[in-house]
């Protein structure tokens, strides 16, 4: 590294960068393995369950706050995934998973609160995050932040897409 690329990239202050690595990593769990995308799905899960199971003042307004919750994770990700692979020198590092907390929570808007609905749409965006059919594969190589959490907005779109068919198929009982 030349003294011009330290001038360049000049390092963020220390608390910014803090608050970016815990939400980035989603208070860490994008550090256990193996698989820290699935970890990160599995525990936006369990929180989203517990949440609509306890929190949820009314049951059909559990999609409207799913979904707030989707759009203040996505814009908040995307700083903090920046921010996080520049610190770690590495394009689409695989401790940052907040993205996977909000293409998860998007593949979970209207789901009904049955664990078959749930494990599928967890199942379903799983599938398409890692398969990255077009044109998510497209989404991953806008600059930055954006494409890191567009590919999984994206593959949560399509979960939530066939989860809700399945449903309205009655395939899941």
């Amino acid at each position: 590294m030349t003294e011009a690329d330290l001038v360049a990239a000049p390092l963020p202050r220390p608390n910014r960068s803090r608050l970016a690595w815990l939400v980035g990593t989603f208070l860490g769990v994008g550090w256990l393995q193996p698989g820290a995308g699935t970890w990160a799905s599995a525990f936006t899960v369990a929180l989203w369950w517990f949440g609509a199971r306890t929190l949820a003042p009314a049951p059909d307004a559990v999609w409207i706050y799913t979904a707030v919750a989707a759009v203040i994770v996505t814009l908040i990700g995307v700083p903090a995934s920046t921010i996080v692979a520049r610190e770690s020198g590495i394009t689409d590092p695989r401790h940052a998973v907040i993205d996977e907390v909000a293409g998860q929570l998007i593949a979970l808007i209207g789901i009904p609160l049955r664990w078959q609905y749930v494990l599928a749409s967890f199942i379903l965006f799983r599938g398409f995050d890692i398969l990255k059919p077009p044109p998510l594969r497209r989404l991953e190589k806008i600059p930055r932040g954006w494409g890191i959490m567009l590919d999984d907005v994206g593959a949560g779109i399509y979960a939530g897409i066939v989860a809700h068919l399945l449903i309205r198929f009655r395939v899941l009982g």
